[in-house]
């Protein structure tokens, strides 16, 4: 376990940096922007590294500025200084550092200060110049057009995008936390490559894909979001929505056998559905060219009947929600499943393509098993 002093803890990358800090076992100690020198000094008995995060980017006046980023840095450097101690730090800093604007230039002013007290005390410092940072718990209308984005549309509101070719350079925030945590553990990335990767999307790209997800609740259809750009985008998506819209209801057909729902669509890896179905009741009864399904019966019994359409070899076989079994069907296969338990059996399916009502693939034909 190793004591970290974090600057702008209470911040969007400092919470969640804490969060995964005490994760791994480790020991955060805040270390509030607000106070002096001496307060700052006095919280650090048993530090061993230190975090800088604290900092203004959306200030008031541009005063602010100098207070913030340049007057911080100074006091965390006396702070550091009256200890005595030499412990690594790591400064997160901006790519506006290379820019001349007010936000730049304290940036860089707090990035000199920072490596004069590091070649004097013979602390290691490390200044991480970090684009657009993104990610749960960011502001909507302060430090990220992402989180306003995010915020915006999944409450319906308007959005502003004054060029959409405009290109944006972001890195997600769990990948920041995961740099800091390397360096927490004696394993500084190199301030060239601290974090990555470095995203690279348009405005008008960002504005789509997020509101694809938002449009996925209609459509059920829901893009590849388990890698990359798209799963962060859609992880701080999610994390902007109110309490109340964490759950969507789905259609429902009903009918003498039961009922069907669709839940989930995807571009290119099927669809996932369920259906129930009562006592006695069979359904099905068809065939396949290519189209695969995997069927998953989670409540009841049931029989699955199978016959090749070419051969009329037959096959059953029964299975149960007493023993989780995937049954497949195959292509040529006539197929059916009926329900041969007392209660209503409720069944999981997952097809390999989405339902094309004009291309089917689905030709009615009897398996006719005993």
């Amino acid at each position: 376990m190793t004591r970290v002093g974090v600057t702008g803890a209470n911040g969007f990358i400092g919470k969640n940096v804490m969060v995964r800090l005490r994760e791994a076992g480790h020991d955060p100690v805040a270390l509030p922007h607000d106070a002096d020198a001496a307060g700052l000094a006095a919280l650090m008995d048993g530090v061993e590294r230190v975090i800088h995060l604290a900092g203004v980017n959306r200030p008031q006046n541009e005063a602010e500025f100098d207070r913030g980023n340049i007057g911080m840095t100074q006091r965390l450097i006396e702070a550091l200084t009256a200890t005595g101690q030499t412990m690594p730090l790591v400064y997160a800093s901006s790519t506006q550092a290379e820019f001349d604007n007010p936000y730049g230039r304290s940036k860089r002013a707090a990035e000199d200060a920072l490596r004069a007290f590091g070649t004097a005390s013979g602390s290691a410092v490390h200044i991480w110049r970090l684009p657009n940072v993104f990610g749960k718990w960011c502001r909507p209308n302060y430090n990220s057009v992402v989180a306003t984005f995010c915020h915006n549309i999944a409450r319906g509101l308007p959005i502003s995008i004054s060029d959409p070719a405009a290109q944006l350079k972001l890195v997600y925030v769990d990948e920041v936390a995961t740099a800091l945590l390397a360096f927490v553990a004696g394993d500084a990335p190199d301030e060239a490559i601290a974090v990555q990767p470095v995203y690279s999307i348009t405005l008008g790209e960002l504005a789509e894909r997020i509101q694809s997800f938002k449009d996925s609740r209609a459509s059920l259809m829901t893009g590849p979001v388990g890698t990359g750009l798209p799963r962060a985008l859609h992880a701080t998506y999610l994390s902007c929505l109110h309490p109340a819209d964490f759950a969507y209801d789905l259609v429902a057909h009903s009918d003498p056998r039961g009922s069907f729902a669709e839940m989930l669509r995807t571009p290119d890896a099927g669809q996932f559905s369920f259906f129930t179905a009562h006592p006695g009741i069979t359904r099905g009864g068809h065939y396949h060219h290519s189209k695969t399904e995997k069927f998953l019966v989670v409540k009841g019994r049931a029989r699955f009947g199978f016959r090749h359409i070419l051969t009329d070899e037959t096959f059953v076989l029964e299975t149960s929600d007493a023993t989780p079994r995937v049954v497949e069907t195959v292509p040529g296969w006539s197929h059916d499943i009926t329900n041969i338990g007392d209660d209503t059996m409720v069944v999981m399916l997952w097809a390999n393509e989405v339902f094309d009502r004009d291309k089917p693939d689905t030709i009615a034909a009897k398996v006719l098993t005993t």
